[in-house]
């Protein structure tokens, strides 16, 4: 089968088309034929080798996430599976292939209205959206601040909580057109990228999901209002500044909470549970999955070149 591994890490270019058996699913594993790919921030991140401390070797296969047909199935599994057409989540990579395989616990099926390009733009987004949310103990009736909003985490957080009853959604974006399109998505403020414009805004947020990090994150930290809760879900932009936590302790008075989401500590059951509601909602239209751009498997490159330059609104998928 063709994949795509992380030759040399470092940028988009260390990427490159490979040949690989098709592997085996293992007990309690499914192999899936995959139609479609999800290219999310994580990816870009673990093909940079910012991660390689984390057990990522040059060599691996990216991806977490795939939808199309089980083809086989491994031990312990019921064999009814084979054949039906099933979003997976394959763990820490191994997506970017025309095969995956996934642990059967963490694929659903795919609902009659919904196709495999839009189950995995929103599979793992909309549950770290949903659970970042209730991470960050948000309430109908407050204010909440999304920066990155234009990846699919920030659109499925922006349609989640305007829906759930926040009384603004402001979002940091990087362009106007941007702008209009998250408005239609739920969003009543449009911030430039440092949080700064918006006529009208909010001069406080009482939530912040946070889906870029890096050095420019203590800002928004202060733009908190008393007992407000910043939670930071991804980290596009890397690491905050080493003395970050001078920021939080300089702010002791106005009660303010910092915390980190990963939907790993996440009860499976749970997170199945929120995707399955999800994929029903997106199919009938109620949860909107904003697609960038469809590409041939071996275009992976020019995949992470467009993540890399912010180029992307909503999620590129790729297609073997």
């Amino acid at each position: 089968m063709k994949a795509i591994a992380i030759q040399t890490y470092g940028g988009p270019e260390g990427l490159a088309v490979i040949d690989l058996p098709t592997p085996a699913p293992a007990a309690g594993q499914v192999l899936i034929a995959t139609e479609a790919v999800g290219v999310g921030g994580v990816d870009t991140v673990i093909r940079s080798g910012a991660l390689a401390a984390y057990g990522f070797k040059e060599g691996h296969i990216p991806g977490g996430e795939v939808a199309g047909t089980v083809t086989a199935v491994g031990d312990g599994v019921d064999t009814s599976w084979i054949g039906q057409r099933v979003w997976g989540f394959t763990g820490t990579g191994g997506g970017y292939a025309e095969q995956a395989v996934a642990p059967v616990e963490e694929i659903l099926p795919l609902p009659g209205g919904l196709s495999a390009i839009h189950a995995v733009t929103l599979g793992s987004a909309g549950t770290v959206a949903h659970f970042g949310l209730r991470h960050a103990h948000f309430t109908p009736g407050e204010t909440v601040l999304v920066r990155g909003a234009a990846g699919s985490i920030g659109i499925a957080t922006v349609q989640l909580a305007a829906r759930a009853g926040a009384a603004a959604v402001a979002v940091t974006t990087s362009s106007a057109e941007r702008g209009k399109r998250l408005r239609r998505l739920g969003a009543a403020h449009v911030l430039e990228r440092s949080g700064d414009g918006g006529e009208g805004a909010p001069t406080g947020y009482d939530v912040i999901i946070d889906v870029v990090a890096g050095e420019d994150m203590p800002s928004f930290f202060e733009r908190l209002n008393p007992n407000g809760r910043m939670v930071v879900v991804g980290a596009v932009a890397g690491q905050p500044p080493a003395d970050f936590g001078t920021k939080i302790t300089a702010a002791f008075q106005k009660s303010m909470s910092f915390a980190t989401f990963s939907a790993a500590t996440i009860s499976q059951a749970d997170r199945c549970a929120v995707r399955s509601e999800q994929f029903a909602a997106a199919s009938r239209g109620d949860l909107d999955t904003v697609v960038h751009e469809v590409m041939p498997l071996d275009q992976a490159v020019l995949a992470h070149q467009k993540m890399d330059a912010g180029e992307v609104f909503g999620r590129i998928v790729l297609t073997p």
